[in-house]
């Protein structure tokens, strides 16, 4: 097997998923459960993350199927039934999903998406879930981050090189998009999902040509609409912008062209970036903008700004596709509620950690609005509707004994049916729809407050009364099992 082959990735899933379906199988009866998915700590100190990865799961379960090659390697494994095989063979997906928006603005410890479904359902699409939710949601929070520290100027993907593989190289530039980078340079991410791709050159063309302005020359005459120069292979202020402004006045000029801007990936980027437009302008090449690059991410982006850099756009690499500074999101998946005789009976983890502590039952998860802004999220239970026409008390978790009310408050439901009988329902969006609904969220309802990088706001996930009730009188019970 190649990368090259069509690929079945219906076995991206962990060996226990296949030994609980089979324990599952055998059990007989096959009531119903629900799984929740939600994650416990925002990543870098911050305060919200950015839900994405839902369409790759929904195409996932769509198509989840066990080719004859994926039988038969069970089969060499010799831990499975024939039968537990056969079922297999003729398994689909036949579970309901119920999800937040892609792009929605998400908190710890609600649950962004619940599953129901058989147990056997439930169960194989755990680690597909898990692996594109850890991975794109947290790409799409560190570009959001990236995004803020460059102030309205451009932000390109640039990390395809530094990526820990292909396949996370491009979904890793889809997250990006929806957390607000402008383009990619990842051609196959741009092909696949519709992002804008951008470029300039490489050290390599121009040491290849050996002499500078030779390079920049034969660039200039194979791409004169789009020419960017890459300026630090020998020294930037002695000769590659020198030798970019002699590019602009006697190749592009001539031709009725523009020199569109100048890359630098190296240095003292506050510093030379001051310099070469001082340079440009003098040149009279005020509307050539200078891009930079080099390990960058939302602090030294800040940095550079402050010390007064002159820039246009970033091209973010290795520090936005691995999330350097916090790879891990730490998104997780727990049963939370079985079916009987039509009822789902609550089920919860206890854990001498609190903050590994379940939230039980089938719930609603309502985001609460005062005046245009998001003031906190609520947690009800799946039968309930705040009414929230005069004063609603509810529960602060982490201050049970507060008297709390919404006041004057409108509220939005955030969890919608996706998939039902394994199948999407509604309308499929856009990725530029996704990246949309990302910015006019945090524009127009989260608090700036919450965007901060050091010591954000804290967005409450507060409980409704009945809800909090239900998960105290749970817990008590757990302590006579």
């Amino acid at each position: 097997m190649t990368q090259f082959d069509a690929r079945n990735v219906s076995m991206v899933m962990d060996l226990y998923e296949l030994t609980m379906a089979e324990g599952y199988l055998k059990s007989g009866d096959q009531p119903r459960v629900a799984f929740d998915v939600f994650y416990r700590k925002v990543p870098d100190g911050g305060g919200f993350a950015i839900f994405a990865g839902l369409e790759q799961i929904i195409e996932y379960v769509e198509n989840l199927h066990f080719d004859d090659s994926d039988v038969a390697y069970l089969r060499s494994l010799n831990l499975f039934s024939e039968d537990f095989l056969d079922y297999l063979r003729k398994f689909r997906f036949k579970g309901d999903i119920y999800a937040f928006a892609e792009g929605t603005i998400i908190y710890p410890q609600e649950p962004f998406m619940t599953v129901v479904a058989s147990p056997i359902d439930a169960q194989l699409i755990e680690t597909a879930i898990l692996s594109q939710i850890n991975h794109q949601s947290l790409i799409a929070t560190k570009a959001r981050r990236i995004i803020k520290a460059a102030d309205g100027r451009s932000v390109f993907d640039f990390g395809a090189r530094r990526a820990h593989n292909l396949d996370a190289a491009i979904y890793g530039a889809r997250a990006a998009y929806i957390g607000g980078a402008d383009g990619t340079a990842t051609v196959l991410a741009a092909k696949a999902f519709g992002i804008p791709t951008t470029g300039t050159m490489a050290h390599s063309w121009v040491m290849y040509f050996g002499d500078e302005f030779e390079a920049f020359k034969r660039y200039a005459l194979l791409y004169p609409d789009s020419a960017s120069l890459l300026v630090d292979t020998y020294d930037v202020l002695h000769s590659g912008v020198p030798n970019a402004i002699k590019t602009a006045k006697e190749v592009l000029e001539p031709m009725g062209k523009r020199l569109k801007a100048v890359r630098l990936d190296s240095g003292d980027l506050a510093y030379l970036s001051k310099k070469t437009r001082a340079m440009l302008d003098a040149a009279g090449l005020q509307d050539c903008k200078i891009i930079v690059s080099n390990s960058l991410d939302e602090y030294t982006i800040a940095s550079i700004l402050t010390q007064g850099g002159r820039i246009d756009g970033f091209g973010v690499g290795e520090r936005l596709i691995t999330s350097k500074s916090d790879p891990v999101f730490g998104g997780v998946y727990k049963l939370v509620a079985v079916e009987n005789k039509g009822i789902f009976s609550p089920r919860i983890k206890v854990s001498e950690a609190v903050e590994k502590m379940t939230n039980p039952g089938l719930k609603k998860v309502w985001r609460i609005y005062k005046g245009g802004q998001a003031v906190a999220d609520l947690i009800t239970n799946a039968d309930e509707t705040p009414d929230l026409s005069k004063p609603y008390r509810y529960i602060d978790p982490d201050r049970p004994w507060k008297e709390l009310y919404f006041e004057g408050c409108t509220a939005r439901q955030l969890q919608n049916l996706v998939v039902k009988d394994g199948k999407r329902v509604g309308e499929k969006p856009n990725l530029a729809q996704i990246r949309e609904y990302v910015k006019e969220q945090l524009e127009n309802e989260i608090w700036q407050e919450e965007q901060r990088f050091e010591n954000p706001h804290k967005h409450y996930v507060d409980m409704s009364v009945d809800y909090y009730e239900m998960k105290m009188e749970l817990l008590r019970s757990t302590k006579n099992k």
